[in-house]
């Protein structure tokens, strides 16, 4: 069975709804989708589970906070996962935690 998996980035001025695109391969679709913000990505989160994606990785930005929040927005059904930056270079050498709360 082929996994559906996304990976949610961070950007500034991005929208959830419009900044996204699918990439097929024969063993994962992999939807990419920005977001300007924590809120905004707990929505994308949402709106992607309900789409059948059961794995979602979260970008370098998301501090333990915005993972959490992700966390606790899914199904615990849905494995959640997050590359780790101290400050994120497109945040301004910042984590998303500072930003975002």
């Amino acid at each position: 069975m082929k996994l559906k998996a996304a990976f949610i980035f961070l950007a500034p001025g991005a929208n959830w709804q419009t900044d996204r695109q699918t990439v097929s391969t024969p063993g994962v679709d992999l939807t990419v989708v920005g977001a300007q913000n924590y809120a905004d990505s707990v929505a994308a989160a949402q709106d992607l589970v309900s789409q059948g994606i059961a794995a979602i990785e979260l970008c370098g930005g998301f501090g333990i906070n915005g993972t959490a929040q992700i966390k606790a927005a899914v199904p615990a059904t849905v494995a959640v996962g997050v590359v780790r930056f101290d400050g994120h270079p497109g945040l301004d050498n910042q984590s998303g935690d500072s930003l975002f709360g």
